[in-house]
């Protein structure tokens, strides 16, 4: 940090020095600043709180507790002159012991702060003002718990499992306080490192997508297990009716099932919501092969007992003559007691549906389609 002087248009540069050089402590100075001044880590905070030791089980306490403008709670941990290598896993600590307070619970403490600090003030009416919230339900600490540390140095090992943390989507502020002197003043610089200003929203923007993706990631997982579990399920039940060729989308949400004839495919196909079997039609084999096995649709459903859609499906790559029927109605109960890829009791039905209908539907079709 440097000085300018105007009138040598000059500048001069001040000595940094050590909070301990000047006698200052971590409690009496640097926390009483940061509580009367929050304004200096970058943003509107509400302390609520010093040396907040409310935990069950334990007596540790943290520096600061506050509330940002949504509601979270901030845990504001300060070091003098090093950061020490203990202090991600203290605000981490502090962090999941005050994931647990309630929105009272919160309002309580912030009304033990002011009447400690001989205010009569009603805490629910300053924070009702500093979120800007007047007449609706107030919900505190509903969303996240947030870290800043703070710190005249900060050791590589914090930094690295900071940088760490917050690709994990963990919401933390490191900050330098660095103390100056010159004569008999002393400043005191305030500068966010991690994550950088202004790459700040950069980071939030890419933890969002990494949430995003990650829980993308655990449906397609849960998807995959789903289906390769029922398909076997199926197998299992086909092969013992002589059905024992198959394809290879087993964790996908269809299956082909027996030989080809020709480019056409027999499939069975099974959503969230319905199951069906159907014979798969390529349009390079022959456009007119649906129409004209329509020709025999009355023979057709009469052998299998009920009657089939037959979808053209005009200007895609394929046509179709399927038969399905929806979870609802092959198991009420069991339709309405499931869960997304947990489908309890509805599984079996739709295994049973399947070791049923789609051995039929090939023993019945097949002849007409090899015969035309």
């Amino acid at each position: 940090m440097y000085r300018i002087n105007q009138q040598t248009n000059s500048i001069l540069k001040l000595e940094e020095v050590e909070f301990s050089q000047l006698g200052f402590k971590e409690r009496n100075h640097l926390q009483e600043w940061i509580a009367k001044n929050p304004e200096v880590l970058g943003e509107e905070l509400l302390i609520i709180q010093k040396e907040f030791d409310g935990f069950n089980d334990t007596r540790e306490r943290l520096d600061l507790l506050a509330l940002d403008a949504d509601g979270n709670l901030v845990i504001i941990e300060n070091k003098l002159d090093d950061s020490g290598k203990d202090v991600t896993w203290q605000g981490l600590k502090y962090a999941s012991y005050c994931s647990t307070l309630t929105t009272h619970q919160v309002i309580t403490i912030y009304q033990q702060y002011l009447h400690s600090n001989l205010l009569e003030e009603s805490a629910e009416e300053n924070i009702r003002n500093f979120l800007e919230i007047d007449g609706e339900e107030l919900l505190l600490n509903n969303n996240e718990q947030r870290l800043i540390f703070v710190s005249h140095r900060f050791r590589k090992e914090v930094t690295s499992t900071v940088l760490w943390l917050i690709e994990k989507g963990v919401n933390i502020k490191c900050f330098k306080a660095v103390p100056y002197r010159m004569a008999e003043q002393v400043f005191l610089q305030f500068e966010q490192i991690i994550p950088l200003p202004e790459t700040e929203e950069f980071t939030i923007r890419m933890q969002e997508k990494v949430r995003t993706e990650s829980s993308k990631r655990t449906t397609n997982s849960k998807r995959e297990d789903f289906y390769d579990k029922l398909w076997y399920r199926v197998r299992n039940k086909l092969i013992p009716q002589g059905i024992n060729v198959f394809g290879s989308s087993d964790k996908r949400h269809y299956i082909r099932y027996t030989s080809r004839i020709g480019k056409m495919r027999f499939v069975m196909v099974s959503t969230l919501t319905f199951c069906r079997v159907e014979v798969y039609i390529r349009p390079d084999e022959d456009a007119s092969l649906l129409m004209r096995l329509k020709d025999f649709a009355h023979q057709i459903e009469e052998e299998l007992g009920y009657k089939l859609v037959w979808q053209p499906l005009d200007g895609k790559k394929s046509s179709r003559v399927k038969f399905e029927i929806k979870f609802s109605d092959l198991n009420p109960t069991g339709f309405q007691n499931t869960q997304r890829y947990v489908l309890g009791d509805l599984e079996d039905s739709i295994i049973d549906w399947f070791a049923l209908v789609a051995p039929k539907f090939f023993n019945v079709v097949s002849p007409f389609l090899k015969k035309l």
